[in-house]
C-alpha cells in the first residue's frame, strides 16, 4: 500500500489565498486528484474513447438510413448491424471501466483528505476547540466529506464526458449543416441566462444548508452528551423545541436550494423540445429542396439530443457539485486554521528532565484586556509538591494550562530545568508530564487499553501494579471481564469516582517527571481518598507535582502552597508557615471564609 503523505498542493502555503470561492476550492481538490495522475489519465482517455463512440453511433444510423432510401445496402446490412453492436458494446465496457477506476480514484482522494483533516485537527491549539462545537466539527469530517466523495464518484466523470461530447457534437454538426447547427445554437443564450440566474441563488443556499447542518449536528452532540442534565432539569420539551427550530432552518434552506436548482432540468427540457421542433421543421424543408438528406436530419436530431444532453447532465449534476463545493470549502476552512505555533525550527526535543519549574512574571488572558493571571512568579525544585488553592476563577487551572503549553503566556517566562518551554516541542514536553484532570475522559475500549494510553508498551503486570497503587485494582477485579472489560460512552457503567481512580492509575503507569493533579480526588469519597493517599505519595516521590485541591489532607503535606485570588499570587509557603500568619489561607483553613474550589 502506498504510504500517505500530506498533499502540498492542497495545503495553502503561507500567504497563499485560502479556499473562499469555488475556483480556489476546485484547484485544491485537483491538488489531491493530481496524486493519481497516471490512473486519472487512463480514465480521461476512456472518457475520450467513450465520447467518440457515442458520437459515432448516431452517425452510422443516419448513413444507414440514406443507404436504405437510396435502395442500396443489401448484404452490407449485416456488417452494419455488427459494427453498430460493436460500437455500443465497446461503449458500455468503456463506460463501466471508467466508472470503476474513477470510483477508486475518488475514494483514494477522499481517504487522503480525511487523513489530512483529522491530522490537522490534532495540530490545532486547544483554544480552537474551546470555541467550536464538537458536533459541528464532526459534520465537516463526515457530511461535508461525503458530499465531496459523491461528486467525485459520479459527477466528475459525467461533467468531463459532457464537455467532450458537447465539443465533438458541435464539430460534427458544423460539418454536416452549418445552418441547422446555427438554429440549434439559438437556445444556448437562453440556457446560459437561465443557468446564471439560478446558480447565483442556489450557491448561497447550498452553503447555508451546510452551515445549518453543522449547527444541527453540534446541537445533537451537545444535548446527547448532556442528557442527564437535560432530564435532571426536565428540559426535554425545550431541547426538542430548539431542535425543531434548527431542523426547520435546514428544511427551509434545503427546500429552496433544491427547488430552485430543480428548475434547471425543466428549463433544459423545454428548450430541448423547442430545438427539436426547429430542427425537424427547417430540416424537412431543406430535405424537400434536396439541400440535405433524410439521414442528415436523423443525425441532426440525435446530435441535437447529444448537444443538449450534456447540458442537461451538467444541470442535473449542478446541485451535487454546488453541495460538494460548499462541503469542500468547510473542510479546507479547517485545514487553513493556524496551527500551534513555536514548534517549528527553533523548538527542539528534550530527552529527560529533573523537574525544576520556574514562573517569572507570567501574565495571561483568554480575552484581550481581561487578565486571568497577573505577573505570577515562583519556583519549584525537582521532586517538590506544589499545591495550588484559591476561589473559583482565581486562575488555578489556567496556570497549569500554561505549564503544559495548552495555552501560551502573554508575557513572562516559564522554564523547565532552566530552559524556556517555548524552545521545547510540545509533544516532547508533554511526554514527561502526566495529567489527572477534573473532567476525567476514558476512551472506548478495554480498561487495560485505557490505562496503557500514556504508555502503550507497559506489561500486564505493570498495568495491575499501577491500578493497585491507585486503589483501583479491587473494583476492576469485581467487574465482568476485569481488566478486559470494554468501556463504552466515556466510561458508561462505572461511577465518576471509579473513572477518576482509573485516570490516576493511568498517570501512575505513564511514569512522568512532572505530575499534574487538577481536582483529581474531587469525585472520590473521603474514605477512598484516604486509601489512595499512600499510593499518591509514592507516585509523587521524586517527581515534581502540581496539585489543585480543596481538601486539607491533600494539600497540607505540600512543600509549597500557592494561594491565588483574581489571578494574583497572594501567598506562598508551607501549611505551617501560611497558617502562622494572617491571610486568605489561614482564614480558609479556620473556616472564616467559604472555600470555593
Amino acid at each position: 500500500m502506498r504510504k500517505h503523505k500530506d498533499t502540498s498542493a492542497a495545503q495553502p502555503a503561507k500567504g497563499k489565498a485560502k479556499a473562499k470561492d469555488w475556483r480556489t476550492t476546485l484547484q485544491r481538490i485537483w491538488g489531491y486528484l493530481a496524486e493519481r495522475k497516471g490512473m486519472l489519465s487512463l480514465v480521461l482517455l476512456l472518457v475520450l474513447i467513450g465520447s467518440g463512440l457515442s458520437l459515432l453511433g448516431p452517425y452510422m444510423i443516419g448513413v444507414a438510413i440514406d443507404h436504405y432510401l437510396e435502395g442500396s445496402g443489401g448484404a452490407s446490412w449485416g456488417w452494419f448491424l455488427a459494427g453498430l453492436a460493436a460500437v455500443y458494446g465497446i461503449s458500455s465496457v468503456v463506460g463501466w471501466l471508467q466508472n470503476v477506476w474513477m470510483i477508486a480514484i475518488a475514494q483514494e482522494t477522499v481517504y487522503r483528505m480525511r487523513l489530512d483533516l483529522f491530522g490537522k485537527l490534532h495540530r490545532l491549539p486547544i483554544p480552537f476547540f474551546a470555541k467550536r462545537q464538537r458536533g459541528e466539527l464532526m459534520s465537516r469530517m463526515t457530511n461535508d466529506m461525503d458530499n465531496v466523495s459523491t461528486t467525485l464518484n459520479s459527477s466528475a466523470i459525467q461533467i468531463f464526458s459532457s464537455v467532450l461530447i458537447l465539443v465533438g457534437t458541435v464539430i460534427v454538426m458544423l460539418l454536416l449543416s452549418p445552418l441547422l447547427m446555427l438554429l440549434t445554437f439559438l437556445v444556448v443564450p437562453l440556457m446560459s441566462a437561465g443557468m446564471k440566474w439560478i446558480t447565483r441563488r442556489t450557491g448561497v443556499l447550498f452553503k447555508e444548508r451546510q452551515r445549518n447542518l453543522g449547527d444541527l449536528n453540534g446541537y445533537i452532540e451537545e444535548t446527547l452528551s448532556g442528557q442527564r442534565i437535560v432530564k435532571a432539569f426536565s428540559q426535554e420539551e425545550r431541547v426538542i423545541r430548539e431542535f425543531g427550530q434548527r431542523n426547520a432552518r435546514i428544511k427551509l434552506s434545503g427546500f429552496w436550494a433544491q427547488a430552485i436548482s430543480g428548475f434547471i432540468p425543466k428549463l433544459m427540457n423545454g428548450l430541448n423540445n423547442l430545438s427539436y421542433a426547429v430542427i425537424v421543421g427547417v430540416g424537412g424543408l431543406l430535405a424537400i429542396r434536396g439541400t440535405i438528406t433524410v439521414g442528415v436530419i436523423v443525425i441532426f436530431v440525435e446530435y441535437a439530443r447529444q448537444f443538449t444532453r450534456p447540458l442537461n447532465d451538467l444541470a442535473n449534476q449542478w446541485n451535487t457539485l454546488l453541495s460538494a463545493i460548499a462541503g469542500a470549502e468547510r473542510v479546507f476552512e479547517i485545514m487553513d486554521e493556524d496551527e500551534e505555533g513555536g514548534d517549528e525550527g527553533e523548538a527542539g526535543q528534550i530527552e529527560s528532565i529533573r523537574g525544576a519549574v520556574s514562573f517569572a512574571q507570567v501574565s495571561f488572558s483568554y480575552n484581550r484586556g481581561e487578565e486571568t493571571l497577573k505577573r505570577i512568579s515562583f519556583e519549584a525544585k525537582p521532586g517538590e509538591t506544589i499545591a495550588i488553592i484559591g476561589p473559583t476563577g482565581a486562575g488555578k487551572t489556567s496556570l497549569l494550562q500554561l505549564l503544559s503549553r495548552f495555552y501560551e503566556a502573554d508575557s513572562g517566562t516559564i522554564e523547565v530545568d532552566g530552559r524556556d518551554i517555548r524552545t521545547i516541542r510540545r509533544e516532547s514536553l508533554r511526554s514527561h508530564m502526566a495529567f489527572v484532570l477534573q473532567d476525567t475522559f476514558l476512551f472506548e475500549g478495554t480498561i487495560r487499553d485505557n490505562l496503557r494510553y500514556g504508555r502503550p508498551t507497559a506489561t500486564d503486570e505493570e498495568v495491575e501494579q499501577a491500578a493497585r497503587l491507585a486503589n483501583a485494582h479491587s473494583f476492576i477485579a469485581r467487574l465482568p471481564g476485569g481488566y478486559d472489560k470494554v468501556l463504552y460512552g466515556d466510561g458508561g457503567g462505572i461511577s465518576q469516582g471509579q473513572k477518576q481512580l482509573l485516570a490516576i492509575a493511568r498517570a501512575i503507569l505513564a511514569d512522568p517527571a512532572i505530575l499534574v493533579l487538577d481536582e483529581a480526588t474531587s469525585s472520590i469519597d473521603t474514605v477512598t481518598e484516604i486509601k489512595i493517599q499512600e499510593g499518591l505519595q509514592r507516585l509523587m516521590e521524586g517527581r515534581t507535582s502540581f496539585v489543585i485541591a480543596h481538601r486539607l489532607n491533600t494539600i497540607r503535606r505540600a512543600d509549597q502552597i500557592l494561594v491565588l485570588k483574581d489571578g494574583e499570587l497572594l501567598e506562598r509557603g508551607t501549611h505551617e508557615e501560611l497558617l502562622a500568619r494572617p491571610g486568605l489561607y489561614s482564614d480558609m483553613v479556620r473556616g472564616r471564609r467559604e472555600v470555593e474550589a
